[in-house]
């Protein structure tokens, strides 16, 4: 398996198009596991409740394959991708709950009805942690995707300094330093 997500992942890099796609198939149960991870987590912390697992999935897919800019390095750096793009899905679902329940009368189409349990504070305090990371990527782009890993994406420590190619002792540092500008940026607000 290892051999061919490397020949995968180095033909996604050269721009096949179906290369993209074909690595996905190929991670599919590693990629459903890191959207249940990440939306788990939202739900156990009190967040909204979101996508269900398979339509997150499904739609990170369909950005990943839509966009050309996907040049994976390596393993871990797909999944970082990928968390980042899940990440993106799960916050713009949140703004367009919120925009709806805010009166707005666009066309929504829902991929789980499981977010109509979703409080509009909850919804609100997801996008306040979005703008959060926004503002701590333009100080410390590595911290910001440090977070985004560890938050978003759910992964351990190690499997985040993997993700980053950093060791774990500096991945430990770096979620010390971020959590704090995080809780400083939170109370701010």
């Amino acid at each position: 398996m290892n051999a061919n997500v490397t020949t995968l992942l180095f033909a996604a890099r050269s721009g096949e198009k179906n290369a993209a796609g074909q690595l996905f198939d190929l991670l599919y149960n590693d990629l459903k596991q890191l959207a249940h991870r990440q939306l788990n987590r939202q739900a156990n912390q009190g967040k909204p409740a979101s996508l269900d697992t398979t339509a997150l999935l499904h739609e990170s897919y369909l950005k990943l394959v839509a966009g050309n800019d996907l040049k994976p390095e390596d393993r871990n750096h797909f999944f970082a991708y990928t968390a980042s793009v899940m990440r993106s899905i799960i916050v713009d679902f949140a703004r367009s709950q919120l925009a709806d329940k805010r009166g707005g009368q666009q066309l929504q189409i829902t991929l789980n009805t499981g977010i109509a349990d979703a409080t509009p504070d909850r919804q609100v305090e997801l996008l306040q942690i979005n703008d959060a990371i926004e503002e701590l990527s333009a100080i410390d782009a590595r911290l910001a995707k440090l977070v985004e890993l560890r938050y978003f994406a759910g992964l351990s420590e190690q499997e985040t300094a993997d993700a980053l190619g950093i060791s774990r002792r500096t991945a430990q540092r770096d979620w010390e330093k971020a959590r704090l500008f995080l809780f400083s940026a939170l109370h701010r607000k």
